[in-house]
């Protein structure tokens, strides 16, 4: 089965009546991958699979809005009675596991081990589940960050994270069937000693165009602005098909 992609939550930097924030399911030959678990997504992700048949977790940044549902699903894992076959391998910054296990207020992270295997990521990580190729490359967000490139059997879908304009994203994006990038921002607001952390609209249309992608997704757009104008304020500069991610579509590469 080639690349899909379900939308579990959009939204920035906290959640909404029925829009969570950032997370996403990929699935495509065998694998499931949850990608960002922010605040409310284990409960859609749930919706569409069984935590049990996840093959990965991709975490793009310890941001909140982006892996606070690693949470939700620890306690599901350790104390709710829901069991996985094997410890579900959690790609992520590499303060992921420390930072969750003081959520339970414990000094170790050995209670998780057997449920999740984290493993850290960095600039140019790979790795292969079934016959989907994942790829990081690291992002300009003001922390450690990354966005993802999956290939499938022909297909390619990219995903930004949080970033402000860099060369990574255009690199991870390239030729892709499917970018799904963020619009967080209604105007520019780098300065000397603040780095913009985020895309505007124009930012995502032109790194999709600079990219050569097939087609444009825009998501994690913030309270300033409206998904429906900064979808078009994107697809102005892009000049290719671009549209708004939606809690609950599931979009085909």
């Amino acid at each position: 089965m080639p690349l899909s992609l379900t939308i579990l939550g959009t939204a920035s930097p906290y959640p909404g009546p029925g829009r969570p924030c950032s997370g996403y399911l990929l699935r495509g030959a065998g694998a499931e991958v949850w990608v960002d678990a922010g605040f409310g997504t284990f409960a859609e992700l749930r919706k569409h699979t069984d935590p049990d048949r996840l093959t990965a977790i991709w975490i793009s940044h310890l941001h909140a809005d982006h892996s606070a549902d690693l949470l939700a699903a620890a306690y599901a894992l350790v104390h709710g009675g829901m069991t996985s076959p094997a410890p579900i391998p959690v790609y992520a910054p590499i303060d992921c596991a420390r930072r969750l296990a003081g959520f339970f207020g414990r000094p170790d992270v050995r209670f998780l081990t057997g449920v999740f295997d984290f493993r850290a990521l960095f600039d140019g990580h790979t790795v292969r589940h079934w016959n989907v190729r994942l790829s990081s490359r690291r992002v300009a967000h003001g922390t450690e960050a990354y966005g993802l490139r999956a290939e499938c059997q022909g297909s390619v879908f990219a995903y930004s994270g949080d970033s402000g304009p860099c060369d990574a994203l255009t690199e991870l994006a390239s030729g892709a069937d499917l970018f799904l990038c963020e619009a967080d921002l209604d105007r520019h607001t780098e300065g000397e000693h603040h780095p913009q952390v985020h895309l505007t609209p124009e930012d995502a249309g032109e790194a999709a165009r600079k990219a050569g992608v097939r087609e444009l997704y825009i998501t994690h757009v913030g309270p300033t602005l409206t998904r429906q104008a900064a979808t078009a304020r994107a697809a102005l500069v892009f000049e290719g098909p671009t549209r708004t991610a939606r809690e609950g579509e599931t979009i085909p590469l």
